[in-house]
C-alpha cells in the first residue's frame, strides 16, 4: 500500500515546512518527503500546481444522526466533509436524544465507521439532555471516545454548574466548548442588535449576551484550570477577552467560522433565513476584528459550526426559521476569499488554522505531516476559480449563505490514512 504524491507543493504549519517536493505515503502513514522519490510500486498522483496540506480539521460540526436524519446523515455529512477538504470533524452533541451518555458516543463512531470517508470525534454533552441542570458522564463518554464536552447551543446558563464541569472535565482531561450567550441579554433575539434589527423591526441580540459570557468562562477557567473552548466567536470585544487571557496564560481557545469573516448583519436585509445562525452576523467592525484575531494568532482555529437544516424550515418567515448554515463545502473558499485574497493572512497560517492549530484545541492525533503520522491529506487549487451551486452539495441540505458566490480556491482530492476517499469531478 504505497502511494506517491509528487511535484506538489507541500505546506504543512506543524513543521514550518513550505516546499516543492514529493511525498511518499507507506500504509497509511507518511513515509517519507523529499525530491525525486522512486515511485516503484507506488500509485502516482501528479500534484504540480497544486499545494499539498495535511488535512483539514473542523472542531464544530453538526451530523444530525441521530434524530434528524431528514437534514443530514452521517453518511451524507461526512461525504460533504471529504469535498471541502476535512479528513476530520468534531460531531456535536445536540442529537436526538443527545450524545450525553456513551451509548450515543459508540453509536456515533459506529456509523461513522460504516461511512468509511472522514475521521469522526464525537463532543459529548456537558449536561444531562443539555439542559444545564445535571453533569454529564463526561468519563464514560471519554472512554467510549469524546474528545470535548459542550452543550452547544444550548449555553450553560447557572455559573456553579458550569464550574463543576469544568472541575470534572479537568480531572478527565477534556475541553469544556461553550456556546457563549447569556439567554437573558439575548432576550430571544433572531439578529444582531443594531441599526439593520431596527430598521428591519426584527428583534435583536445584543453582543453584550455573548461578551458576558466569554468573560465568565475565562474567570472560571482561571479559577477551575480547567481547559475553555470559546465556540464561534462573533464579536470584537469577546476577541479581546480571548486575547487578553491567552498574553495572561490562560488555557483559553477560540474558534470562527467562515460566515462570521466574510458577512455581516446588512445581509440579513433580504429576509433570507440563509443569514440566520446563531450567533447572529455582527457589525462590519466585529467582523473586522475577527480577521485581524486570525491575522495575531489569538483565534486559534477555523470550525464551520455545519448546521444543516431542510429547505422546507428555512422558507418559514425569518423569525420563525431555525437558526443555522452549513458550511462544509464552502469553508477553503470562502475563507481563502475573505483572509488570503484580501491579504490580510497568508496561505499558510490559514492552513494553520484549519489543520494543527484546530487539532491543537482538542488534542487530536492530526494536523501535521511529520514522518510517522496518519498520512490525512488535503490537496487543493489556490488559483481555481468555482461558482457555489448548491445543488451539486453533497450534504443533504442546502442553507448556505454563499449560494451562487464566485470563490477562489478549491479541494481537488482528500485522502483519509492513505486512502482516497474524494476526487474532484472535473
Amino acid at each position: 500500500m504505497k502511494l506517491l504524491i509528487t511535484g506538489g507543493k507541500i505546506l504543512d504549519p506543524s513543521q514550518g515546512l513550505e516546499k516543492i517536493a514529493d511525498l511518499l505515503i507507506e500504509d497509511g502513514r507518511i513515509a517519507e518527503i523529499g525530491n525525486d522519490l522512486s515511485s516503484q510500486g507506488a500509485a502516482v498522483f501528479a500534484a504540480s500546481g497544486l499545494l499539498v496540506a495535511p488535512g483539514f480539521i473542523d472542531l464544530h460540526v453538526h451530523l444530525r444522526e441521530p434524530g434528524e436524519e431528514y437534514k443530514e446523515t452521517i453518511a451524507t455529512g461526512l461525504q460533504a466533509a471529504v469535498a471541502g477538504g476535512f479528513t476530520s470533524v468534531c460531531s456535536m452533541p445536540n442529537t436526538t436524544p443527545v450524545n450525553d451518555n456513551a451509548s450515543i458516543t459508540r453509536y456515533i463512531l459506529d456509523q461513522a465507521r460504516q461511512a468509511n470517508l472522514a475521521n469522526v470525534f464525537p463532543v459529548g454533552a456537558i449536561t444531562r439532555g443539555s439542559l444545564g441542570e445535571e453533569l454529564a458522564e463526561m468519563a464514560e463518554m471519554k472512554a467510549a471516545g469524546a474528545v470535548a464536552v459542550s452543550d452547544d447551543g444550548k449555553p450553560v446558563m447557572n455559573a456553579q454548574v458550569m464550574r463543576h464541569a469544568m472541575e470534572y472535565a479537568r480531572d478527565h482531561d477534556l475541553v469544556v466548548a461553550d456556546h457563549c450567550q447569556d439567554n437573558c441579554l439575548a432576550a430571544c433575539g433572531v439578529m444582531h442588535e443594531g441599526k439593520y434589527s431596527t430598521l428591519l423591526g426584527l428583534k435583536g441580540m445584543s453582543g453584550a449576551a455573548e461578551d458576558s459570557h466569554v468573560a465568565r468562562d475565562i474567570m472560571l477557567a482561571e479559577l477551575t484550570g480547567a481547559r475553555a473552548h470559546i465556540m464561534h466567536i462573533s464579536t470584537a470585544r469577546a476577541v479581546e477577552l480571548v486575547r487578553d487571557a491567552k498574553r495572561r496564560g490562560l488555557p483559553v481557545t477560540c474558534e470562527v467560522t467562515p460566515h462570521h469573516l466574510a458577512l455581516t448583519d446588512a445581509e440579513v436585509l433580504g429576509f433570507d433565513a440563509n443569514t440566520k445562525m446563531n450567533p447572529p452576523l455582527r457589525s462590519e467592525e466585529d467582523r473586522l476584528a475577527l480577521i485581524e484575531a486570525c491575522a495575531d494568532g489569538t483565534i486559534d482555529a477555523i470550525a464551520t459550526d455545519h448546521a444543516p437544516h431542510h429547505a422546507d424550515e428555512k422558507m418559514l418567515e425569518f423569525d420563525r426559521a431555525p437558526f443555522g448554515v452549513i458550511g462544509l463545502e464552502t469553508a477553503l473558499g470562502a475563507c481563502f476569499k475573505v483572509l488570503v485574497e484580501s491579504g490580510a493572512v497568508s496561505v499558510m497560517r490559514l492552513v494553520e488554522m484549519l489543520t494543527v492549530g484546530a487539532a491543537r484545541v482538542f488534542a487530536l492525533p492530526r494536523g501535521t505531516l511529520q514522518k510517522g503520522a496518519i498520512a490525512d491529506l488535503t490537496i487543493f487549487n489556490p488559483d481555481a476559480v468555482w461558482t457555489v451551486d448548491p445543488v451539486k452539495f453533497k450534504s443533504k441540505s442546502r442553507n448556505t449563505p454563499f449560494a451562487n458566490w464566485t470563490l477562489r480556491g478549491k479541494v481537488i482530492a482528500t485522502f483519509v490514512a492513505g486512502r482516497e476517499v474524494y476526487r474532484a469531478e472535473e
